[in-house]
């Protein structure tokens, strides 16, 4: 008989990708951390289980939000990462991911909003700016 020990999800490894790694890895090209483009992702318990990020790309005027896994990197579960650009919807890349969830956007002349979530144990958790801001 073999026994099995599971690591709990606060002791995960951390994670390998930076958000601008995440986003050159999914989209290409270079990226910058926008002017208030960051979050932490808490669970209700106060453990710090992701963090999102908005990014820029001044050659294209794109912007990416990735959201890094902090709890269980490594192993596929939930993430998710979100952008709405003025005047459209909110779009996500959602799914069960090892490391980070990343969604690119066109902003051209446009400011946004963002967003990401990360699932610990069995309940979300998110966190991002639902204002507008990063214009232009």
């Amino acid at each position: 008989m073999a026994a099995v020990t599971l690591a709990s999800p606060a002791q995960a490894a951390t994670n390998p990708f930076t958000a601008a790694q995440a986003c050159n890895n999914d989209f290409g090209g270079s990226w910058a951390y926008a002017s208030d483009g960051h979050r932490s992702i808490y669970a209700s318990n106060g453990t710090k289980v992701g963090d999102v990020y908005l990014m820029y790309n001044s050659a294209t005027a794109y912007n990416c939000v990735a959201t890094l896994k902090r709890v269980a990197v490594g192993s596929t579960t939930g993430v998710s990462a979100g952008i709405r650009v003025e005047g459209g919807s909110w779009v996500y890349d959602s799914g069960s991911f090892k490391y980070y969830a990343a969604i690119q956007r066109s902003a051209r002349d446009r400011c946004v909003m963002y967003s990401g979530e990360v699932l610990y144990g069995t309940s979300w958790q998110g966190a991002g700016r639902y204002s507008w801001g990063n214009c232009g």
